[in-house]
């Protein structure tokens, strides 16, 4: 036997085809006895709900929001970027994405964000998130009244969201500190730390991560005093030259600004040269790894999280369970693996 469709459904329990499609969609206007028919033959056949053609059947349009840290930021620019040019196929699917921009590392800024749209017409948020329970209240209210919530880039309070999407941040931070240890072959050395904040939990998380296998593996190596820079360029510049005269060995910027990270580097003298790592790769950190400027980049693919985001809230909004998904692991680039300029255009050519 095939698989059972609404047409069986409707013959099994004796009912029109119009009354099986209100009961199964929840239409209202069905008498109890019919909809005690109707369950009944659902379950007698195995029937499965196909929640796409019921929702293109009644023309609904997903409205998906993103909120992403505003400014310069050369990653979320990537994430804004990929959005724009996934619009055109997302409306195919009736699905539309908004990018909402809210002030960095403001735990209020994203909680009044938050609160603005409780009671719109938005089915899912996608939000990069912060380290503070002031954001719980307005968390509650949209998933009590049927948003969908999920964490990107750095985790909201786990109660108050239905997914994360992302990299081990710990593991990122583990893997730059591994790195750097054995670029320092048991000299000892010193390493200026820089972060955005760690109120954001994927910068707290990469500094404890890297803190824990320093102490633990390369106990030569001094740690300085993390310098937080609000993933400002002219900061992370006035940081990276700072390292320079604190005689640092080595610089991890767990967070942005890179642009000013590499102006400080390509400002010291040759014989200052120290061992640099940095995350994301954008066009200025690609340039700067390809000059020598820069040792490594680990990278977490933000095309790939956005794509998650938007598959992961289609399936909470349509009440389905969510799809099996490898974990997204660090990528990391030198100067010798660094893919295509171009990929978007390199997988277009590629299509048949």
């Amino acid at each position: 036997m095939g698989t059972p469709t609404l047409s069986d459904v409707a013959r099994a329990a004796g009912v029109s085809y119009a009354t099986a499609d209100r009961v199964v969609n929840s239409r209202g206007n069905v008498a109890a006895k019919s909809i005690e028919k109707v369950n009944a033959a659902v379950a007698a056949l195995g029937y499965v709900r196909n929640v796409a053609a019921a929702n293109l059947s009644k023309k609904r349009i997903y409205r998906f929001v993103f909120l992403l840290p505003a400014g310069p930021n050369a990653f979320f620019a990537r994430m804004r970027a990929h959005l724009s040019l996934m619009a055109d196929h997302l409306a195919q699917d009736n699905i539309r994405a908004d990018v909402q921009e809210i002030t960095a590392f403001s735990a209020s800024g994203l909680e009044q964000a938050l609160r603005d749209l409780h009671g719109t017409d938005c089915d899912g948020i996608a939000a990069v998130g912060l380290h503070s329970r002031d954001l719980e209240p307005a968390l509650a209210a949209l998933r009590e009244q049927g948003t969908q919530i999920v964490g990107l880039v750095s985790d909201l309070p786990r109660d108050h969201r239905a997914a994360y999407i992302g990299i081990d941040n710990v593991m990122a931070g583990r893997t730059a500190a591994r790195l750097l240890g054995m670029a320092h072959g048991g000299n000892p050395g010193r390493v200026q730390v820089l972060a955005g904040s760690l109120d954001a939990g994927d910068h707290a998380d990469r500094f404890a991560g890297f803190s824990e296998v320093i102490a633990r593996d390369f106990p030569e190596i001094e740690i300085l005093p993390l310098i937080e820079t609000r993933d400002q360029a002219s900061r992370v510049h006035d940081a990276a030259m700072l390292a320079t005269r604190l005689s640092a060995t080595a610089i991890y910027n767990v967070g942005a600004g890179n642009s000013g990270l590499i102006r400080a580097l390509s400002e010291r003298p040759d014989d200052s040269r120290c061992i640099c790592i940095l995350h994301e790769l954008v066009d200025h950190s690609r340039r700067a790894l390809e000059a020598g400027l820069i040792d490594l980049i680990i990278d977490q693919r933000p095309d790939v999280e956005i794509n998650r985001a938007l598959t992961l809230l289609r399936a909470l909004c349509d009440g389905r369970p969510l799809p099996p998904m490898p974990e997204l692991v660090p990528t990391i680039y030198v100067s010798d693996n660094l893919p295509g300029q171009d990929m978007t255009s390199f997988f277009e050519g590629q299509a048949q």
